[in-house]
Order: C-alpha cells, then sequence, then structure tokens
C-alpha cells in the first residue's frame, strides 16, 4: 500500500503533503500514514494526536510518521505516544535522506523515533517541485519562501519553521514556467511570510519584483494569485503588479490579527489599525474590484470588549470579504502565554461574533456579484472560482478551462449561473 499523507493547517503544508508523498514513496516507503501536523493552535495539535489514534485503530499495521510545525516543536510528546513510530523534523521532511532513513529505521526495527534537527540552523531554501501534480490540475502551489524572523508574542511558528529563508527568482520563474507547461492556469505563491520574500538573497529582492519576474518572463501564465501577505510589507512593486496586470488576481488575504492599536502592540505586530485601513484603501484606488481576506485572533490575552469592538470594526473598515477567526490559544513557550488571559467562554462567544459578522461581509459580497460577468476557473466538475476567490456552482463546463460567465444567483455560500 503507498504512503498516504493526512495534513492539517496551512496551504504551505498542503504544498508540502505532495513533496513528502514523492520523497517517502522513492525512499521505498510503504504502509505508512504521514501525519503532516500544524502547531497554531492547540486545537490543531489535539486534532492531530485524535487523528493519529483513530488511524491507528482503523489501520493497526500501518507505521505512523508525525511531521509538521508541531513534530518540530512537541517532538517528545508525539514520540511518547504508542500509536506512532516516527517523528520526522519539518525541514527533515523536505529531505529524501530523511525518508531513506526513516525506512531503514524501520527495516532494523531500530527503538529511536525522534528525528527531528535543529531548525534554527538551516539558512538556506532549495526550490521543489511537485511531480505529483496531476497534468492540468487547476489551481498548484509553488513555494517561494519559509520560515519567519518576527517574534509576534502570541505565535509558535518560527520555533515549527525556522528564520526567514527564500528560493532564488530564478528557480521560482522556472517552477511557475514548468507548471505552466504541463497545464496548470493558475498558481498560487505560498510561503509562511511571504512579503518577508527575499531579503535573505543577494540584491534583496522584494515579492513585487519576483511577481513582476514571473508575469514578465511566462507570459502563458493565465492567472497569478499571492496567498497571505503582511500589508506593511508590501512595497512598491507588487503594488504596481497589482494596478497593471490583470494577470495577477485581485484577492489579498492580510495577516490583520485585530483592530485595537494597543492589542497589536502586545502582540508585537508592526502595522496599526490605521496602517491596515490605510492599505486596503491604497490597493482599492489601484484595483477597485479588489476583494480583500483576513486572518483575526478573537480573545487575545488582555482584550477588552472595547478593544474587541475595533476588530469588529475593522471587517467593515477595511471592507473584508473573507474571514478566518482563530480563538486566542496559548502555545507554551510564548510571551502572550504569559500574560493575563480573557476567560475561556468569553474567547469561543467573541470568536463566534466575529464569524457572525464575516459571514454577513461574504453574504453582502456574494449579493453584489449577481448580474457581473466574470472569469470563472473551473476546479471540478460541480464547481469554480471567479478571479475574486468567490466559488461558483457550475455544471458542464471543462475542469481546468477558465470560463466567462454572467452571474446568476446565490446557493448558500457559493454564485450561481
Amino acid at each position: 500500500m503507498a504512503v498516504d499523507i493526512v495534513t492539517f493547517g496551512c496551504r504551505l503544508n498542503a504544498f508540502e503533503a505532495e513533496v513528502i508523498r514523492s520523497k517517502a514513496e522513492v525512499a521505498g516507503l510503504s504502509d505508512t500514514i504521514v501525519i503532516n501536523s500544524c502547531a497554531v493552535t492547540n486545537e490543531a495539535v489535539a486534532q492531530a494526536r485524535q487523528s493519529i489514534r483513530k488511524l491507528k485503530r482503523e489501520r493497526p499495521e500501518a507505521r505512523i510518521v508525525v511531521t509538521g510545525c508541531a513534530a518540530q516543536t512537541q517532538a517528545a510528546m508525539f514520540a511518547g505516544m504508542a500509536e506512532v513510530d516516527r517523528v520526522v523534523g519539518n525541514h527533515d521532511k523536505m529531505r529524501g535522506e530523511a525518508w531513506r532513513e526513516t525506512r531503514h529505521a524501520f527495516d532494523l526495527g531500530a527503538s529511536e523515533k525522534i528525528a527531528v534537527s535543529d531548525i534554527m540552523a538551516v539558512k538556506e531554501m532549495a526550490p521543489h517541485l511537485v511531480d505529483g501534480y496531476a497534468s492540468g490540475l487547476p489551481r498548484v502551489f509553488v513555494q517561494v519562501q519559509n520560515g519567519c524572523d518576527h517574534r509576534c508574542t502570541f505565535c509558535i511558528i518560527p520555533f515549527g519553521r525556522g528564520n526567514s529563508r527564500s528560493v532564488p527568482m530564478g528557480a521560482v520563474v522556472d517552477q511557475v514556467r514548468t507548471l505552466v507547461e504541463r497545464g496548470h492556469a493558475e498558481i498560487v505563491l505560498t510561503g509562511v511570510d511571504l512579503t518577508s520574500y527575499g531579503a535573505d538573497l543577494p540584491g534583496a529582492p522584494k515579492l513585487g519584483l519576483l511577481t513582476k519576474q514571473i508575469l514578465r518572463h511566462v507570459p502563458e501564465l493565465k492567472r497569478l494569485r499571492i496567498s497571505s501577505i503582511d500589508s506593511i510589507e508590501a512595497d512598491d512593486d507588487l503594488l504596481d503588479a497589482i494596478a497593471e496586470d490583470a494577470r495577477l488576481m485581485p484577492h489579498l488575504h492580510l495577516s490583520l490579527q485585530s483592530g485595537d492599536d494597543m492589542i497589536l502592540k502586545r502582540m508585537k505586530r508592526r502595522h496599526s489599525r490605521q496602517d491596515a485601513i490605510g492599505f486596503c484603501e491604497q490597493v482599492r484606488r489601484l484595483r477597485p474590484d479588489v476583494v480583500f481576506g483576513a486572518d483575526i485572533i478573537a480573545g487575545f490575552p488582555t482584550e477588552t470588549e472595547d478593544m474587541f469592538s475595533r476588530s469588529l470594526d475593522l471587517v467593515e473598515q477595511c471592507g473584508l470579504t473573507f474571514l478566518h477567526v482563530f480563538p486566542y490559544s496559548p502555545r507554551p513557550g510564548t510571551p502572550a502565554a504569559r500574560m493575563p488571559q480573557v476567560a475561556g467562554p468569553v474567547i469561543k462567544e467573541r470568536a463566534k461574533r466575529l464569524r457572525a459578522v464575516g459571514e454577513a461581509a461574504l453574504q453582502q459580497r456574494l449579493q453584489a456579484e449577481i448580474g457581473a460577468r466574470r472569469d470563472v476557473l473551473i476546479e471540478s466538475e460541480g464547481q469554480g472560482r471567479t478571479e475574486h476567490y468567490l466559488p461558483v456552482a457550475i455544471a458542464g463546463e471543462r475542469v481546468g478551462s477558465i470560463v466567462r460567465l454572467k452571474i446568476a444567483g446565490i446557493d448558500g455560500e457559493r454564485l450561481t449561473t
């Protein structure tokens, strides 16, 4: 039986899952389940543990390997689970040698479970072209950056991913060109802290220059999308590309986290509330139809009701459409975990209210789409997505094609034609 991957967390983890699958199978592993974990919240770690127990009950003969951010930061905890056969580090999971060593350990019946190297010692990043993407799959990811040099007080991810490092521009352009030649219509640039791209490379090129280079040197590329960015680091070239090239999708997901200035300071974020509002206004002037999503944390330590209300207000002030709400979860070893905590029921209630505001904002945008003509990328037999990443119920169109359609209505949280 082949290697099965169960992935939790971000888009970057989803991309890396395909690299893991390829390298683990080349290494000769079989009848193995790899849990590609996430450490962003306590709930994410708990879900990984629950999945491990469930999978072992369902497939008692399969070997279980845990990797990902939670494996990097809590290796001993996972190694202590009877169901787990091996814990592989977050950098190690991308190396074929680590999976060959894992196979040898299984063959020899080695008792040592932990194979986790020092993530902070990793200084460079090799490009990984996923060969496992099915030809013609509509949307695929290209990893251009990993790690983070910032130390937000709530975040454990730098200790799971290491410091920021980037793939050289030429290698990224080559990957994009290869994927386009294979028939992929949309490329998504992904990373942990995408707008820090290039600081470690010769000449320190920024994300905007990389974006322009891709659009210039791969003219056959139909759609380029950028995943989550830190708005305070958006450079002039990126804004120029947003304004000037229709192939760069009018959809940006922002790492905002809060709408209150005091909470932003306690989070050790580098932007203010007005910075966020000003950025959205600036981009909207350049690209009037742009759609914004954002990450917002509910119930950060010391957050009062008045402070939380400013996060609620930010949805309207920034004109957000897609909201990714995180109920605050204290991560051991982070400064925020030592701050005065908001009561659990209050956190849940605030997260619920924030999600309701987000759902209303999405419905408002869906309503505004009725009557518009949109270029829809057909993702599957039943669904496509507009330039703005809005889902559209589709029937009878070829998967992978981009079709100009008139939006006729709404079915729940999807548009209809």
